[in-house]
């Protein structure tokens, strides 16, 4: 991780400005809980966790997760949340892109990011890439929501640049991409599911 991308997301936390954070589950993560394409109960990462709405979402309904992000006073409140819900979650402060330095134990059958990956400098995205993949069991599913390739000219000051199917495809290379889903916002995202080889 980057410090200037940590001081940003810290900077962002500290102001309570975090347009991201909207406190409720996307649609796409409730079809894959308890919806249309339900996974059976299993282990859950959330990769960038941020607050914990999703990971709490997660453990109420019956799943065992963790939830991983790198800003300190996000992982406080999601504790906190957690905690009135009465939910037993692992939550670490740690970075993504060096998760096998942190006591997680692999072999997830769900992998949940809403919008770390296209987060990160290009130059971690691989190195991220590789710590999913160790963290996937064979057959697990990989739910990751990324903005779209966007023109510096297009994309707002201090967006992130967006990445496309073909290197989802290419980053991820042991997983297969099961579905691409246009997102709903102005900014060409895609909801990807993958499933680890």
């Amino acid at each position: 991780m980057s410090f200037f991308t940590n001081l940003r997301f810290r900077l962002m936390y500290r102001r309570g400005w975090t347009p991201w954070d909207r406190g409720v589950s996307p649609p796409e993560l409730i079809e894959v809980i308890e919806g249309a394409r339900r996974l059976p109960v299993g282990r859950a990462l959330d990769l960038g966790c941020g607050t914990g709405t999703t990971t709490v979402y997660m453990a109420g309904h019956g799943w065992d997760v963790t939830g991983v992000d790198f800003v300190p006073r996000a992982i406080r409140t999601a504790r906190a949340k957690a905690a009135t819900a009465r939910l037993p979650i692992a939550f670490l402060v740690g970075d993504v892109t060096r998760l096998h330095e942190y006591p997680i134990e692999p072999g997830f059958e769900l992998l949940f990011d809403q919008g770390c990956f296209h987060s990160l400098p290009e130059a971690a995205q691989p190195v991220y890439a590789l710590e999913v993949t160790r963290m996937a069991r064979s057959g697990g599913t990989f739910l990751l929501y990324a903005f779209g390739r966007q023109s510096a000219q297009r994309r707002p000051r201090f967006f992130p640049r967006g990445v496309t199917p073909d290197e989802v495809r290419a980053r991820f290379s042991a997983f297969d991409l099961v579905e691409a889903r246009p997102g709903t916002d102005p900014f060409s995202s895609h909801w990807y599911t993958m499933r680890r080889r």
